[in-house]
Parts: C-alpha cells; structure tokens; sequence
C-alpha cells in the first residue's frame, strides 16, 4: 500500500478510492486502460475527521498548514524519509523535492487536493 493509499484509508474512504490510488498510471503502463462503469463516490467529511482527531490528539498540531502534523494526527510517518516517498508517488516536481520547505508546502497542497479529488470535502481555503 503506498503512502497516499494510507492517507485515504485513514481518513475512511471507500476501497474503490484506495484501490484507484494504488493503480494510478504509471510510466511503466502500454495497454489503454478499459473504460468501466462509473461509481457512485460518497463524500468523505474530510475536515470533520481531522477536526476530531486534533480534538483527541495530546499535541497541539497545525495541520491546516503542515504535512508533518497532518501526517502525525493520521498516525503515519511523518519523518523526510516518508514525505520523500509520499512526494515522489505524487509527483513532486524535482526542483521541489531538494528543498525540504518547498516539497513540504507543495505536498501538503497536493494532499489535500488529491483528498478533494478522490471524494472528500475539503474546505476551499485549505485547497490553495
């Protein structure tokens, strides 16, 4: 399971959700992928979630702005090693990736957009 697949299932989205983040397109991919039926996504309270869980977390974590602490108040990895390997499954632009401040900024947006894309309600003002 990939890092961003984690991030989803936490958040409790469906196993289709997951399952197409696992199956993202790769470089690697030749044969067109067959068109299937579309599915119904239900939207997952993203902000609900996580205001909860900063409710009940003993630390005080910003993650509205910090994908250490977003990553922290999921309970995963939230060490450069970790945000390395999320950045590089989402595509991090190189020139972002080593300058740790501007690969942090632009995977937490990336995060919260992919959430957003995948079916979660995310806040605009947390989208930009």
């Amino acid at each position: 399971m990939g890092f961003f697949s984690s991030i989803l299932s936490k958040l409790g989205f469906g196993e289709h959700a997951v399952a197409a983040a696992e199956q993202a397109p790769s470089a690697t991919t030749t044969a067109p992928a067959q068109a299937s039926a579309p599915t119904a996504i239900s939207p997952v309270d993203v902000l609900g979630q996580l205001e909860a869980l900063a409710a009940s977390h003993p630390e005080k974590l910003n993650w509205k702005v910090s994908i250490v602490d977003l990553m922290k108040l999921l309970g995963l990895d939230s060490s450069l090693t970790a945000r390395k390997a999320l950045a590089t499954e989402l595509g991090c632009p190189a020139d972002r990736m080593g300058d740790s401040a501007a690969m942090n900024i632009w995977l937490h947006k990336t995060v919260l957009q992919k959430l957003a894309a995948n079916g979660g309600n995310v806040p605009a003002d947390l989208l930009h």
